[in-house]
């Protein structure tokens, strides 16, 4: 029987809006997570947009594998397509993710992709020019700093070293202080 799997790298590793049967942590090799997706909606606006994470090329990312029932599947996959896909800035893509808590195995996941040739695809930003996108990103799913923060906690407690999150986090601190 196929499983059904989904894999989150940002804000659906702590807010994933949908049941699932199952919750590991698990890396997908070839893309890593980036500060690279200008948000117009969840964490920003078109005028003032915040950032948010998206899958680009190359390298790994650790992260959470939800394992969605037979019967949860296509409201699932209704839901998350509401959800990241609101100005389409990601790809739906399905990939091998390495589930790492007990038996590690490989199973297939559909997760979301960063489109590099989206308009709100940002590429690699300077830390200044973060730092500007978060602190005035505001959208309908709060603020961009909390977004970050929440990230950048939640990777700690997975054990995730982000050197740039945890520098970001702690400018976000100071500047709030």
């Amino acid at each position: 029987m196929q499983e059904n799997w989904v894999f989150g790298y940002g804000s659906l590793m702590w807010r994933p809006g949908f049941a699932f049967a199952e919750r590991r942590r698990s890396r997908l090799r070839g893309l890593h997570r980036r500060l690279c997706v200008y948000s117009h909606v969840h964490r920003g606006t078109p005028d003032r947009p915040g950032l948010v994470m998206g899958l680009d090329r190359g390298g790994a990312c650790r992260g959470i594998a939800f394992r969605i029932e037979p019967e949860d599947w296509e409201e699932t996959l209704a839901y998350l397509r509401e959800r990241e896909q609101v100005t389409n800035v990601y790809l739906e893509v399905s990939r091998p993710v390495q589930l790492l808590d007990g038996e590690e195995r490989e199973v297939m996941a559909v997760t979301y992709a960063v489109d590099r040739s989206h308009p709100q695809y940002a590429g690699k930003l300077g830390l200044d020019t973060l730092l500007e996108h978060i602190a005035q990103g505001h959208g309908i799913s709060g603020r961009c700093a909390d977004y970050v923060l929440s990230t950048a906690a939640h990777l700690r407690e997975l054990g995730v070293e982000d050197r740039l999150l945890e520098t970001l986090a702690e400018r976000i601190a100071l500047e709030a202080a």
